[in-house]
């Protein structure tokens, strides 16, 4: 059902702002300090969504699978109900605007939760704001879509795909070259760094070279 986006409430993120460039800017300048540790922390901040949709789906816990990419890429599908997307009084489809503005619960917050490497969890704009490019598929009951990004900012508009499966949602991303040179890591590390997460399984598909 249409309704005036003056009416949906904001819980994790404003829906009234689609793209806040103050907010990505603000990141971009001090990367050591939104991803410390390098690209195991950016994975961890997206993991930590479909950690989210496993804890409260009433499935009793969910699926992950993080591919690690040739091209220094990493991608992360979960099995969760997609990123909420709805149509407003226009009848225009908006999405949750997670990607290119601050997640209200996180970032700035005192009591931010910490994540699994005892950083805090800061959300997924941190993640867009730190890559080169990002795409968002998203697959839910009601529609599914892609959107490109880079640095934060979209590119594309939502791009209908098929519904050819579950619900759920897949982020790829590139870091940015200083990021992807911090420094080695591997699988077993990302797999040890999730382990916390009790209601979520996480498996690595690495198809790096070497």
């Amino acid at each position: 059902m249409d309704t005036p986006r003056s009416s949906w409430r904001n819980t994790t993120h404003d829906w009234a702002n689609a793209v806040d460039l103050d907010h990505l800017a603000s990141i971009r300048r001090d990367p050591d300090a939104f991803a410390p540790g390098g690209v195991p922390h950016l994975v961890l901040e997206v993991v930590a969504y479909a950690a989210d949709e496993a804890e409260h789906n009433g499935r009793g816990g969910g699926h992950c699978v993080v591919t690690l990419h040739p091209d220094g890429s990493v991608s992360v599908a979960d099995d969760g109900r997609g990123t909420d997307t709805r149509r407003d009084e226009h009848g225009q489809i908006v999405k949750k605007p997670v990607m290119a503005t601050r997640d209200l619960r996180f970032f700035d917050h005192p009591g931010a939760q910490l994540l699994p490497d005892g950083r805090p969890r800061r959300g997924m704009s941190v993640v867009a704001a730190l890559s080169e490019w990002l795409v968002h598929t998203n697959r839910r009951r009601n529609g599914s879509w892609t959107q490109r990004y880079e640095h934060g900012v979209p590119v594309s508009d939502l791009t209908p795909v098929a519904g050819d499966g579950p619900s759920g949602t897949v982020v790829r991303f590139r870091p940015d070259e200083k990021l992807r040179a911090a420094g080695a890591w591997t699988a077993g590390e990302l797999i040890r760094l999730a382990a916390p997460w009790q209601h979520l399984s996480v498996e690595v598909d690495d198809r790096r070279a070497g």
